[in-house]
């Protein structure tokens, strides 16, 4: 009887199915030429002044001469600092409550404009605090408040005879109002342009269901633009947090520092680097504490706004 030998088909050798296209090898080669130059400047630019700004903060140091190694100290000076306490809670108040402002003013502007005629023009008007420099928007903003000012100058007129100071004890709150002021066209202009991507269509079924405007902006206009507003989220916690030139050159006056009362971190880390006896130190460590806010912030936001991607 005749025998068959059938013969077992090898596997392929590992490397042979991982084996490389001319394109990929070709791909290779060109990563590390095209990825080093924009690497090497993001450590030096970044990486290297974070290393650096940590090792001071370790230490005390007036700028010249030698440094001392002080351990923790500086993190137990800010602490203890009263000062440094109402600046954090100052910087916290400008996150939160201007933060909440400015973006709900956006979801409501956004509304507004879907459906509005000339919304385009609207947008660039809105948009203009956001063009001008920071330190002219604050400036302007002194003039309009100051005790002879428009703002002062409308309420006589309107028939109130005293009018508040408002330079004086609400100062932190005409702060806070410019930075909304200033901030909400700059996210309404992001999330219309997250709005002008989303089919008509949707909207159309929307209005022959009888769906209300807050209707539509809650199932329809939200949940497609949930990637834009998380986006929009991380950007306002960074500027909120490193926020500087609007309370400095706003509050205060001939080159001197602000009222501690209006003081937020950076302003806080400039007065301890730069006012009086330089503390490079507490400066330094003043600035590691706003990049653990600023990391513990990314974090969260990233979580919180994590979802599954809506393709439409």
């Amino acid at each position: 009887m005749a025998t068959t030998a059938v013969r077992e088909a090898r596997p392929a050798p590992a490397g042979a199915a991982a084996r490389a296209t001319p394109l990929d090898r070709r791909r290779r080669r060109l990563f590390w030429p095209f990825v080093a130059p924009a690497l090497l400047l993001y450590v030096a630019f970044y990486i290297v002044p974070t290393l650096v700004t940590a090792w001071i903060s370790l230490n005390t140091w007036a700028g010249a001469g030698p440094m001392t190694f002080a351990g923790v100290d500086n993190y137990r000076r800010l602490m203890l600092d009263p000062v440094f306490h109402d600046a954090f809670t100052n910087t916290l108040t400008i996150l939160f409550v201007v933060g909440g402002a400015t973006f709900g003013l956006s979801f409501v502007m956004t509304i507004i404009l879907r459906d509005m005629a000339g919304r385009k023009s609207v947008r660039a008007i809105i948009f203009f605090p956001n063009i001008v420099s920071g330190i002219v928007l604050s400036i302007l903003w002194g003039f309009l408040f100051q005790a002879d000012g428009v703002v002062n100058t409308a309420l006589r007129g309107g028939g109130l005879s005293h009018p508040p100071n408002w330079l004086g004890a609400h100062l932190f709150t005409v702060i806070m109002i410019g930075l909304v002021w200033a901030q909400t066209g700059f996210f309404t202009t992001i999330l219309m342009a997250a709005v002008d991507r989303i089919p008509k269509e949707l909207y159309e079924v929307c209005d022959l269901e009888g769906a209300s405007a807050l209707q539509r902006f809650r199932y329809v206009t939200l949940p497609l633009m949930w990637d834009v507003v998380g986006v929009c989220a991380v950007l306002w916690s960074i500027h909120a947090i490193k926020l500087f030139e609007f309370i400095y050159a706003f509050a205060g006056a001939a080159g001197q520092l602000p009222p501690t009362n209006v003081w937020n971190t950076a302003v806080y880390a400039y007065a301890e680097a730069f006012s009086g006896v330089p503390r490079y130190g507490s400066a330094a460590a003043t600035g590691m504490v706003m990049l653990a806010l600023v990391g513990v912030l990314v974090v969260l936001l990233r979580r919180l706004f994590r979802r599954e991607r809506v393709q439409y």
